[in-house]
């Protein structure tokens, strides 16, 4: 996984066709924007994991990465 920090209203692209903004930071939420093309789905994991039947899982547990 790639870990990468932003500030509000700072970006990444994503294959020259997607674009992921954050909108803004409150407490301990995070909201994003999502400009993507309308043949690319975009779901929220737990509303994936219906469409696929895959069980839903809590939140994810941070991992540790080691310099």
């Amino acid at each position: 996984m790639l870990v990468l920090s932003r500030k509000s209203n700072e970006s990444i692209v994503i294959n020259n066709n997607i674009k992921v903004t954050v909108v803004e930071i409150r407490g301990d939420k995070v909201r994003l924007g999502i400009e993507a093309p309308k043949n690319i789905p975009v779901h929220r994991e737990e509303i994936y994991n219906q469409i696929t039947g895959q069980p839903t899982t809590g939140p994810a547990a941070p991992t540790e990465t080691n310099p």
